[in-house]
């Protein structure tokens, strides 16, 4: 079935400018999600999404009040949301296989929706801009495709994207909103910046660095957070970034160079350094095994030892 808007089947556009055009009310939804009031959030709630990551989970769950993700510039950030049993589900898309990505949104939502006869799968996009590349619009459209192609009907309720989610600062054309949660508790989706990015923040970005797929992190029946095991070869020739001027670093490894936040080179730095002081994962994974976090009592992450695992 057809993604939908006022409960109606849409077109499938072919620019985002037709697509806003012929939707309207798009733009007012938009404009009022961009000034939303950006709620504080305890980390001791909070579930950090990085690139190429989402998690999917229900209100019962006692360690996740809020998944959230942040930084994303020409990325677009995602959240699917079914009504009657509350299951959101958050992932960071960069566009690396958008098609075979939402399939893993849509069943992770689904699966925990099962026994829920009640309600609709909502959805919520926001990120891009207007960039010169149009890597934004790409992506917007990719996504737009790929929900209307799945068998469910989806209800596309948030949709501040590319020109929607661009401003002009001193000339320059950037995102208003870099960063999204979601009240997994309340339904309720909102703008913010998320300073708290753990657990394993280098590990998750070297995954994603060294050309990690989409990637589901969290087991809600648990409450753990899973990474990898994870698989990449020793490269010590990216020592030569950390040798180079920012400007370098902006010019060649971001799609938006004028409008990256101001932690993004020490982000790349720290990630290419971790991958230099482990240039085979491996020992990170004894066993084969994944690492797995859960919550403790004081709200921080803590990894579970290999012998718990078992």
């Amino acid at each position: 079935m057809p993604l939908l808007i006022n409960s109606c089947k849409i077109e499938r556009p072919h620019t985002t400018a037709e697509f806003f055009k012929k939707y309207p009310h798009l733009q007012d939804s938009a404009r009022a999600f961009r000034v939303k009031t950006a709620g504080s959030v305890d980390p001791a709630g909070l579930l950090y999404v990085q690139q190429r990551e989402f998690a999917a989970t229900t209100p019962a769950d006692q360690s996740v009040t809020v998944l959230a993700s942040d930084d994303a510039t020409t990325c677009h950030l995602v959240v699917l949301r079914h009504t009657g049993s509350g299951a959101s589900c958050l992932a960071h898309c960069d566009d690396s296989s958008t098609w075979s990505e939402v399939p893993l949104l849509v069943e992770a939502v689904t699966s925990l929706s099962s026994h829920t006869q009640e309600g609709r799968l909502e959805l919520h996009l926001v990120g891009g801009f207007d960039d010169d590349m149009k890597t934004s619009q790409k992506l917007s459209l990719s996504l737009l495709a790929t929900f209307h192609s799945q068998k469910e009907d989806i209800h596309l309720v948030t949709c501040c994207i590319t020109e929607l989610n661009d401003v002009v600062s001193e000339g320059i054309h950037r995102p208003a909103v870099y960063g999204i949660g979601i009240n997994v508790k309340s339904g309720e989706v909102f703008p913010g910046s998320f300073p708290s990015r753990g657990p394993a923040e280098e590990l998750r970005s070297a995954r994603t660095f060294t050309g990690g797929q989409m990637a589901n992190i969290y087991d809600s029946s648990k409450e753990l957070v899973k990474v990898g095991p994870c698989k990449w070869s020793p490269n010590m020739d990216i020592g030569f970034w950390l040798m180079q001027d920012d400007d370098t670093i902006l010019k060649y490894l971001s799609t938006s160079p004028q409008v990256e936040p101001p932690h993004f080179i020490q982000h790349i730095k720290s990630t290419i350094q971790f991958l230099l002081d482990h240039p085979s994962p491996d020992s990170l994974f004894p066993g084969g095994q994944a690492q797995l976090f859960h919550r403790t009592e004081q709200g921080s992450w803590e990894r579970v030892t290999p012998s718990e695992q078992q």
